[in-house]
């Protein structure tokens, strides 16, 4: 559970449950797993190769539906809080600097990782590695939806 003191989203304000870390935690392993099957997809021919675009499937699939969740959850926090597309989905502000660094680094190293083994084995099934990031954003998102730090929503229609 994230703890609200101040409104900022640093290292000091906010705590971690264990259930924020096993997002954290998950998208690690998943990007492990893409990232070797795709490796293992570029160095071989046939049958590993089309391990590597079934786990790029599989990876893209989970991540639709955790982008889904986190949008779900966050239309109910609406309610109550002013949350922002940057801070859900890319933790701008909402989480702390070495949550919103391990998030992002796994995003960056699933985009290049997807890149990279795609432009190698050009015309080939590894092109769906290109799209696992969204495993990546659907995770922020998943977790600024639960755990992100936002500000109350403001009523415009409140007299002061």
């Amino acid at each position: 559970m994230v703890s609200e003191s101040n409104g900022s989203a640093d290292e000091h304000d906010m705590t971690l449950s264990p259930e924020s870390g096993a997002l954290l935690r998950f998208d690690w392993q998943a990007t492990a797993l893409f990232s070797v099957t795709a490796v293992l997809g570029v160095v071989s021919d046939g049958s590993l190769r089309v391990v590597s675009v079934l786990v790029a499937l599989v990876l893209f699939a989970i991540g639709c539906l955790v982008f889904l969740m986190a949008f779900a959850e966050a239309l109910r926090r609406s309610r109550y809080d002013a949350i922002g597309i940057g801070g859900l989905y890319f933790l701008a502000g909402t989480a702390p600097q070495k949550v919103r660094r391990s998030f992002r680094l796994a995003l960056l190293v699933q985009v290049v990782v997807a890149f990279v083994t795609a432009s190698i084995r050009i015309y080939s099934g590894l092109a769906f590695g290109l799209l696992v990031p969204m495993l990546g954003l659907g995770l922020m998102g998943l977790w600024g939806a639960r755990y992100g730090n936002f500000g109350p929503r403001v009523d415009p229609d409140a007299t002061t």
